[in-house]
């Protein structure tokens, strides 16, 4: 959008605000999409505040645009982004990762082995005198397991919802048309007859028994993070690229402390909403590793 964003920018603050609590209210349990006899009433106030925040929302983003397209007269190329595609960026990417990152830190500060041999292994392939980059990320193989095993367990799409084009029969289960279906990816990735101890944080499975090539876009039936086919999620790689960039470069310069307890642990609850948000923000001090000033010079 060619703008940067900070937490000082008080439009920024409102719209990741306003995203959150979208994405709370659309996964929340609302009684008159399962009633048919409700399905014209507000039982729970759950339209009224969704519309609210839409509007809100859709404000917003128009101001945005509008900005954009008084500026993009001094850009090469119309400069134009539109509507829909604003929405995919900063609903369906950046929330997401976002989360994504989350959920990884939460588990590696609470499995200090694996946040220490992912730092060996940075530290080994990258050091100490420059930033981890984007090319590096092929040649941290531990790295892109401890992404992986985070997508397991956490999915920032839980539920994958399609609609049959036809009638079909699927494991001896008769579907009519137009009948909609929701793919459970949460327990699908926690499944036991497909892994080992499902609910242990362990991303040496995916080094050291095989699932080394179990890839993410939807080729392994018993792992579907991002979806599969030709629904699947148009943006795997550009999500891959930013957490695991990201992630790389926060183990790489931070340890993590939370509070004055050394064997702190942190909660791991889930919260309400379609992206599988956690039940409280992670909190923690970041207390650098590396000397910042030299290296960003």
């Amino acid at each position: 959008m060619n703008r940067r964003c900070s937490e000082l920018d008080n439009d920024a603050v409102e719209i990741r605000e306003l995203i959150e609590e979208v994405v709370e209210l659309t996964g929340k349990f609302n009684l008159s999409d399962f009633i048919w006899l409700c399905k014209n009433f507000d039982l729970q106030g759950i339209r009224k505040r969704f519309e609210v925040a839409r509007v809100k929302y859709d404000s917003m983003i128009e101001k945005i645009i509008k900005e954009h397209e008084e500026d993009k007269k001094s850009m090469r190329g119309d400069g134009y982004l539109g509507r829909e595609a604003k929405d995919d960026l900063l609903v369906a990417g950046t929330h997401t990762s976002a989360i994504t990152v989350e959920w990884a830190l939460a588990q590696l500060i609470n499995n200090q082995d694996v946040l220490e041999k992912a730092r060996e292994e940075i530290d080994k392939i990258v050091g100490k005198r420059r930033l981890v980059e984007e090319s590096d990320i092929p040649n941290l193989p531990y790295l892109q397991a401890i992404v992986k095993e985070t997508l397991r367990l956490h999915p920032a799409g839980p539920v994958i919802i399609r609609e049959s084009a036809e009638d079909c029969t699927i494991g001896g289960y008769h579907i009519p048309a137009k009948t909609r279906l929701f793919v459970n990816v949460w327990a699908i990735g926690r499944d036991p007859q497909h892994w080992e101890n499902p609910f242990e944080f362990n991303p040496d499975r995916f080094i050291d028994n095989g699932l080394s090539k179990l890839d993410v876009r939807g080729q392994h039936f018993h792992f579907l993070p991002f979806g599969s086919g030709r629904r699947g999620c148009t943006g795997t790689t550009l999500a891959l690229q930013v957490v695991q960039t990201t992630l790389a470069t926060l183990i790489q310069c931070f340890d993590f402390k939370i509070g004055d307890d050394t064997n702190a642990k942190v909660d791991m609850k889930e919260g309400e909403g379609v992206t599988l948000p956690r039940a409280h923000p992670l909190n923690f001090t970041p207390i650098p590793r590396l000397d910042l000033l030299p290296i960003l010079n």
